[in-house]
């Protein structure tokens, strides 16, 4: 017992040092320098018209294949001025900077036709909502270094609602595009702009490195199905700040694969730091990880965020045939209002993408700390159901004071779960009241990894 009590002054002190400083070396404090680009040209300057009725898909792609050739002298601007820019899905190119000035809007075409088709990632096997290929995605990166897509607050609005109304009537020839997507790139970086009415996802990063995405913007209706802000996906070293995001399932999900093709893929998300984020989402959750994780989870540090107006807070998604694992995760400094669910964990959750995932194959979630959230107007506290075979284990919490709303009907519901708590109102479930020292000692460790929230 004496020595849980020490345990727990060291920890306490150890929130208390995070909270002072902020946060400590998170990936986020790393900045990337963005020198100018020593070259700069006009959408203008390739015949395209800012009227939102002409179509300038080959204006872009003649513009960014001219500045290929400064990929080697310093990398060059595509300057998109003020107008509405009607536009197909088209390609970036490396040491490229996509600059959209302050009332410039790039307005998605509705035609299918005007986006290309492409092969299902290798992680997923298939297209997500529909088997075979996938539409290409409105901005698009493939193998790219240096990256920026940046501006003065312009716009980019993917007029989503066709594809939402193709999606609810099951009418799609394939799964919808993104806005912006970039694959197996390194040093992007993602910035000052308002994105709006996605089709799918607001911003897709996958199996990419070194990825910032800073003072967005991102909404879609409420009512848009299976919306997503911004989703990293297999990829590492990612600092996602400054933004506030609506959507209409999940604000930012974290993803790394899709049961055998994930786990084959093998490339987890790792290395991330949230910060500063202003959360809402409908019928999902504002911060969700999961449930396409096969490839692996881990190293994730959250902080100094804001959720409201959402089903759910933050939830831990996965089921049997995933394999995976979520771990290392520490989430501090919440602030949610009007939530349904402040904390949910389910190893129920999840379709799978043929007959061909293993049913033996067991994810596990473990050292999972969820410290110093204050909840006003809250339904249910926790909802943590782990797999029999595989229960979730380590959670940790401390220094949570959620109010529950009058229809509340019960706080906490538990099964197939462990870990330890402390200073947490409504009291937790028992499974997570562990008061062994080898099960707060992992609470502990879990913060001295995860060094950015706990120098002591």
């Amino acid at each position: 017992m004496i020595v849980v009590l020490l345990l727990l002054l060291a920890w306490n002190s150890a929130v208390r040092i995070n909270g002072d400083d902020g946060g400590g070396d998170g990936q986020c404090d790393f900045k990337p320098k963005l020198d100018p680009r020593p070259h700069s040209v006009s959408i203008l300057e390739f015949g395209a018209v800012g009227d939102g009725k002409t179509l300038n898909t080959i204006a872009f792609q003649n513009a960014i294949f001219y500045l290929k050739s400064f990929t080697d002298k310093g990398g060059a601007q595509l300057y998109v001025p003020p107008g509405k820019w009607l536009t197909g899905s088209f390609n970036l190119t490396s040491h490229l900077t996509l600059f959209l000035e302050k009332g410039a809007v790039l307005i998605a075409s509705q035609d299918p036709h005007h986006w290309e088709v492409v092969e299902p990632l290798p992680s997923y096997g298939r297209g997500i909502e529909v088997p075979g290929g996938r539409y290409q995605s409105l901005i698009n990166g493939h193998e790219l270094h240096d990256v920026v897509i940046t501006g003065n607050n312009g716009t980019i609005d993917g007029m989503g609602l066709v594809w939402w109304e193709r999606f609810t009537s099951h009418s799609l020839n394939y799964s919808r595009p993104h806005l912006v997507e970039l694959v197996a790139s390194d040093s992007v970086v993602v910035s000052n702009l308002t994105l709006l009415n996605a089709p799918a996802y607001g911003i897709h990063p996958v199996y990419c490195s070194n990825v910032n995405i800073q003072n967005i913007s991102i909404s879609a209706p409420p009512e848009s199905p299976h919306t997503i802000g911004i989703v990293p996906d297999s990829s590492d070293n990612v600092c996602i700040e400054d933004c506030t995001i609506t959507a209409g399932y999940d604000a930012i999900a974290l993803k790394s694969g899709w049961d055998e093709y994930g786990i084959a893929y093998g490339r987890p998300t790792k290395n991330v730091h949230i910060r500063r984020v202003h959360l809402r989402a409908s019928s999902g959750s504002t911060l969700a990880f999961g449930s396409d994780m096969s490839g692996g989870i881990s190293n994730v540090l959250v902080e100094h965020i804001h959720l409201c107006d959402s089903n759910s807070g933050i939830e831990f998604r996965t089921t049997r045939g995933r394999g995976g694992y979520i771990k290392e995760i520490v989430i501090s400094d919440v602030e949610m209002e009007n939530v349904h669910t402040a904390f949910a964990a389910t190893g129920y959750c999840g379709s799978h993408p043929d007959d061909k995932f293993d049913p033996n194959a067991l994810p596990f979630l473990n050292h999972i700390t969820l410290q110093d959230v204050i909840g006003r107007n809250i339904t249910i506290a926790g909802s943590f159901y782990g797999i029999l075979e595989s229960p979730f284990s380590n959670i940790c919490l401390s220094n949570i004071t959620l109010s529950l709303n009058p229809v509340s009907s019960g706080s906490w519901d538990c099964s197939n779960v462990s870990g330890f708590s402390h200073s947490v109102l409504p009291k937790p479930c028992p499974d997570l009241l562990n008061p062994s020292n080898s099960s707060f000692s992992s609470c502990f460790s879990l913060m001295r990894i995860n060094g950015q929230t706990a120098v002591l």
